[in-house]
């Protein structure tokens, strides 16, 4: 019962904050830009708390789910000169604009504070070198530093890894520090063929995602799916050793036994394999200071920005079906599992950029949607027919609710 009350806490805190502060967003600007706010309200239901200003009431509403502005002309029509649709276009854009950049605004301070205070990234320096590998026969050290590829500045494993992978095997012209020298080397990497799975984990050994179209997706295994075991090795929360036997050359099939809702599930797949091309060098942790946990967190944050751009990019190419994208019941369900603060303020910020981003999008009933219908307006010199503009909005939101629908059958067979 105590472990119930807490995931419906954490849910309402979740989900209220985001809408609070993309409703706040609007507010603010509105302000800003002198248009009339007849009220804004935290919450919905009836109201427990209220209190008029000069132009706004403001009201604290029973259920704590989020909240709402009331512009003056924005919905009806209105002769105030302080009204919505009296301001101009570019003022109203940036009202309707302002919520989800507030949304995107916290996910990133969020995301950047939470890896920033995590650690360092891994630099450019080579701590040891490995047996077999390019690295060795060519006669890198320990303590060198990688300092170019190709032309490309090379200062953390990423960069170093960005080269590796655009060099389709052929040879890397390579600078590399050594003692204050820059020694010049033309490189082949090693080729490896790694295995993949399709599986994404969190680092407490909770499939957080799955590859469309992967083994893991073929033999059934689900995101949220925990993995408990690995070829029958206990894994007790630490993904290092799930990753480990994953990567076992000297098994064909893997065996998985995870945790879905109440039960054990256990899963074979054969993996299909990738090439990579490697150096064969171990890198050093960057010195722990403020200025690299900075670093660190402005290249984790970037990283985290791209990767919800490219799954959008993957949704409208196809590349991720609609079933897998998440709902209502998916993400409650996801953020009642959050374990610990850093946890849960990282889904915080995955919802908060999920929820500006995807506000964005040109879909009528969608804040992009209006910013459309402004545009629109700016280039025809001229409103569209208020008739118009209510059935496209109305469509619209059609739209979603029969979208919200799909997804949200999908949450629930997901659970069940």
């Amino acid at each position: 019962m105590i472990t119930f009350l807490i995931s419906i806490i954490k849910i309402i805190i979740l989900l209220g904050v985001l809408i609070t502060i993309h409703e706040l967003g609007h507010f603010l600007v509105a302000k800003l830009c002198k248009v009339k706010v007849n009220e804004f309200a935290i919450g919905f239901g009836p109201a427990i708390w209220q209190k008029q200003g000069k132009e706004t009431k403001y009201t604290l509403r029973a259920i704590p789910l989020g909240g709402y502005n009331s512009l003056e002309g924005e919905e009806e029509a209105s002769e105030d000169a302080k009204s919505f649709s009296k301001a101009s276009i570019p003022k109203r854009i940036a009202i309707v604009l302002a919520g989800a950049t507030v949304n995107i605004i916290f996910a990133i301070l969020i995301y950047f504070t939470i890896t920033a205070t995590a650690g360092t990234y891994v630099s450019n320096e080579i701590d040891s070198i490995l047996d077999g590998y390019v690295a060795q026969s060519v006669g890198l050290q320990a303590g060198d530093k990688i300092i170019e590829g190709n032309g490309k500045n090379i200062k953390s494993k990423k960069d170093l890894n960005e080269v590796l992978g655009n060099s389709a095997g052929n040879a890397i012209e390579t600078k590399i520090e050594r003692n204050g020298e820059i020694l010049e080397y033309n490189i082949t990497p090693s080729e490896v063929k790694a295995r993949i799975t399709g599986i994404y984990l969190d680092e407490k050994c909770k499939i957080v995602a799955i590859e469309k179209d992967s083994p893991a997706e073929r033999q059934g295994v689900q995101a949220n799916d925990k993995l408990i075991k690995v070829n029958e090795v206990e894994l007790k929360g630490d993904s290092n050793i799930a990753l480990q036997e994953i990567a076992r050359k000297d098994i064909e099939t893997i065996k998985l036994t995870v945790k879905r809702g109440e039960e054990q599930v256990v899963i074979e797949l054969t993996p299909d394999y990738e090439t990579n091309y490697l150096l064969g060098v171990n890198l050093k942790q960057a010195e722990d200071t403020f200025s690299n946990r900075c670093i660190h967190g402005a290249m984790q944050t970037q990283e985290f920005l791209l990767s919800i751009v490219d799954n959008l990019k993957q949704l409208f190419t196809g590349h991720v079906g609609v079933d897998q994208m998440m709902g209502p019941v998916g993400i409650s369900e996801v953020v009642a599992k959050t374990d610990g603060i850093r946890e849960f303020f990282e889904m915080m910020a995955l919802i908060s950029l999920s929820l500006g981003v995807t506000n964005l999008l040109p879909i009528p009933a969608l804040d992009g949607g209006k910013i459309l219908i402004l545009l629109i307006e700016a280039i025809r010199r001229k409103p569209m027919k208020q008739e118009t503009e209510v059935n496209i909005q109305l469509l619209g939101f059609a739209i979603l609710i029969a979208l919200s629908l799909y997804v949200t059958y999908h949450d629930i067979l997901r659970i069940f």
